[in-house]
């Protein structure tokens, strides 16, 4: 799952980056049975954009380990009150999508708060 967490970086740093490139891209970087299982998908799901094919890779190849890793790197990453907000904001909206990808917005933003200094009120 390095893969989604570096494609989603490189969508925070440069987010014109066109889907096409992307899935493009995912038949080289994708190895093994990956690799097997994109290529059959691709021939049924030809034209679906990166979210689609970010939940469909998370949905067949994530575990529980990985699930873990992703909250545990949510729940320690806090906000850094010296950096973009903007930036923290998408990389662990990004990650609560990961780890629930059912989860609706208030939650996600209730979430978002809790990792926010000092006390907050709603």
């Amino acid at each position: 799952m390095k893969l989604i967490d570096y494609i989603d970086g490189l969508l925070i740093d440069a987010p014109s980056i066109p889907d096409y490139w992307i899935t493009a891209r995912l038949s080289r970087e994708l190895k093994g049975h990956a690799s097997i299982w994109y290529i059959e998908m691709q021939e049924i799901h030809s034209r679906r954009n990166w979210l689609w094919w970010k939940s469909q890779i998370i949905q067949n190849h994530s575990n529980g380990t990985w699930i873990w890793k992703k909250t545990m790197k949510f729940e320690n990453y806090k906000y850094p009150v010296d950096k973009d907000p903007y930036e923290w904001c998408l990389r662990q909206s990004k990650r609560l999508e990961a780890i629930d990808p059912q989860m609706n917005i208030e939650m996600r933003n209730h979430k978002l708060l809790t990792q926010m200094p000092g006390e907050l009120e709603n």
